[in-house]
């Protein structure tokens, strides 16, 4: 019978560690998730940023060749090119 007792003690004991194991992996999983959340999040702050910079690179692009630079004068011929046909489709459908 002392041996069973032993035995139940044994397991108690080993539950009461497991228990313990599975509250600190709950723990640090919470943590795990937070810092999880805040990487995300300064991860899409900075493609904002990104995005932003590539727009005002391209409107600068823009500006230089149409101030006369050489370079990207064809690029420049075909987004202005792009624009008039854009605003041919909204005259003529205001003109429905």
């Amino acid at each position: 019978m002392g041996e069973l007792v032993e035995i139940v003690d044994s397991l108690e004991n080993k539950v009461s560690k497991l228990l313990h194991k599975l509250e600190l992996l709950h723990k640090a999983n919470a943590e795990l998730k937070e810092e999880l959340n805040l990487a995300k999040e300064e991860n899409q702050l900075q493609q904002n940023a990104v995005t932003e910079w590539e727009e005002k690179y391209n409107s600068l692009k823009m500006a230089n060749t149409m101030l006369g630079s050489n370079t990207n004068k064809t690029e420049a011929k075909l987004k202005i090119n792009t624009l008039i046909r854009e605003l041919d489709v909204c005259i003529a459908k205001l003109a429905e």
